[in-house]
């Protein structure tokens, strides 16, 4: 097994003519020890599937495949997606362990076989949605580490009551226990992004109800945090009909309404949905 460096990731962009796509979010990892690092900070065995949501050039991929069972790498780009393989057998002599899928890693709910954890370094436009998609639709998925924009990584991983805690955070809560896991210089991407980038880790746990309940809390969160400022019993007076009816669910709820949606934690929205029953989520 011999990994990519930045002289080979360059090449294989030339011979490709590929030029970094931001519309996709393309910022190639050329530094194959940070490679190493994120794949022993996921702390992955091998007996692990790993799953890879855009391998771009296949640096991620090549560690990966070092160290678990299988790798399902899904690549939206098809050059990339074609060259992966052929990448990947040039390296290792584990290429049969890599299955390649040229698909939207936002449209898929079903995998040839199921990944036991998601390493991956997320582009960065569209990161949230695919990790809280992940964690949705593949519930064999049990932990993982993704690198994401140091800004975004920041908001998954903050607690009640922080300045960074909104949507995200609370959202990915519903499905696991989100940390931050280190992070990274500008330095070992291609191109070098305007921002900065860090690794969070999550482990998956009990979700606190079924589908419909989930579909109830998003609703209440995205409500409570569309305007932070507000408290709670106006920002959810337009889902509940009227401030006076927030307020009744809130206190039935145990919640003070003057609270505002940023110090709550994920068992608090759920006891709202819980009182209130009869509305339907947008």
């Amino acid at each position: 097994m011999t990994l990519l460096g930045a002289a080979e990731i360059r090449e294989l962009a030339k011979t490709l003519d590929l030029k970094p796509s931001k519309s996709l979010g393309q910022n190639f990892v050329i530094d194959a020890n940070v490679c190493q690092k994120i794949v022993r900070t996921a702390g992955v065995t091998s007996s692990d599937i790993a799953l890879e949501i855009g391998p771009g050039l296949g640096s991620l991929t090549l560690a990966l495949l070092e160290e678990v069972d299988r790798v399902i790498a899904i690549e939206i780009d098809p050059r990339l997606a074609q060259q992966l393989p052929i990448t990947v057998a040039k390296h290792c002599e584990r290429a049969d362990k890599l299955i390649v899928l040229n698909q939207d890693a936002l449209h898929i709910s079903v995998l040839p076989i199921n990944p036991t954890v998601l390493v991956a370094n997320l582009p960065y436009n569209i990161s949230v949605p695919v990790l809280l998609h992940s964690l949705e639709t593949l519930p064999t998925l049990r932990s993982g580490v993704v690198m994401v924009q140091a800004e975004v990584a920041d908001r998954l991983a903050a607690s009640p009551g922080s300045k960074d805690y909104g949507i995200p955070s609370v959202k990915a809560a519903w499905w696991a226990n989100v940390k931050g896991a280190g992070s990274v210089s500008r330095s070992i991407f291609w191109p070098v992004p305007s921002v900065d980038s860090k690794l969070v880790g999550f482990v998956r746990r009990e979700t606190p109800g079924d589908e419909e309940m989930r579909k109830k809390v998003f609703s209440i969160i995205d409500a409570a945090f569309a305007q932070r400022r507000k408290m709670l019993r106006s920002a959810l007076s337009s889902l509940f009909g009227s401030s006076a009816r927030a307020q009744e669910i809130l206190i039935a709820a145990g919640i003070d309404p003057t609270l505002r949606g940023e110090v709550l934690e994920i068992s608090g929205f759920c006891a709202i949905a819980t009182c209130a029953p009869n509305f339907s989520p947008r």
